[in-house]
């Protein structure tokens, strides 16, 4: 590993890290989470993170300690946006099998998390593995969490979820919710 430029590191396999720098005494109080929607606004129910998330941004107003944001991504990119949280909770479109509009809270390391057509991504517990290799302050495996929704369509373009996965979003806000809580009794 070598120095790129401040607070950035990268690795022989080629991707930047950015390592963030706190004082231990901000350190020491600061357990922030990372709440991430994840999804593409175009493929119906692929968005079904995204509009989780913002469900669940607005029950938790402006709380200093969670952040709640919206992505497009997996692999390295989502790896390198949970740089520097303690917990993250990932909300996700699955296919598993199950009736459509399941809400599920599954471990990260059984999933593949890649929201990306490229060979040279990898999988989320792949990337996880590298940053952490890196020196990246990232969530450890048992306060990072995945909340998935079976999802039905998500190949045709549109910006509506079909009625099973609609209903659903509810119940997975309240998911993410109860998840939040655990991970904070948790620690």
């Amino acid at each position: 590993m070598h120095k790129v430029g401040k607070g950035i590191t990268s690795s022989a396999v080629g991707f930047a890290v950015r390592v963030e720098r706190r004082s231990p005494a901000l350190h020491a109080c600061a357990k922030r989470t990372l709440i991430v929607g994840l999804g593409n606004p175009l493929l119906r129910d692929d968005a079904v993170g995204l509009r989780v998330a913002r469900q669940v941004r607005a029950a938790l107003g402006d709380r200093a300690d969670v952040e709640v944001v919206e992505e497009a991504c997996g692999g390295l990119r989502l790896m390198e946006r949970m740089v520097g949280y303690d917990r993250a909770i990932l909300i996700d479109a699955i296919r598993s099998g199950r009736p459509p509009g399941s809400v599920m809270t599954l471990d990260p390391r059984e999933i593949d998390t890649q929201h990306s057509a490229s060979a040279h991504d990898v999988n989320l517990p792949t990337a996880l593995a590298l940053g952490r290799r890196s020196g990246a302050r990232l969530p450890s495996d048992d306060r990072l969490s995945v909340v998935a929704v079976e999802v039905e369509d998500v190949e045709t373009f549109g910006e509506q979820l079909t009625p099973a996965v609609e209903v659903a979003v509810e119940r997975a806000a309240e998911q993410v919710l109860t998840e939040l809580a655990r991970q904070r009794e948790a620690s």
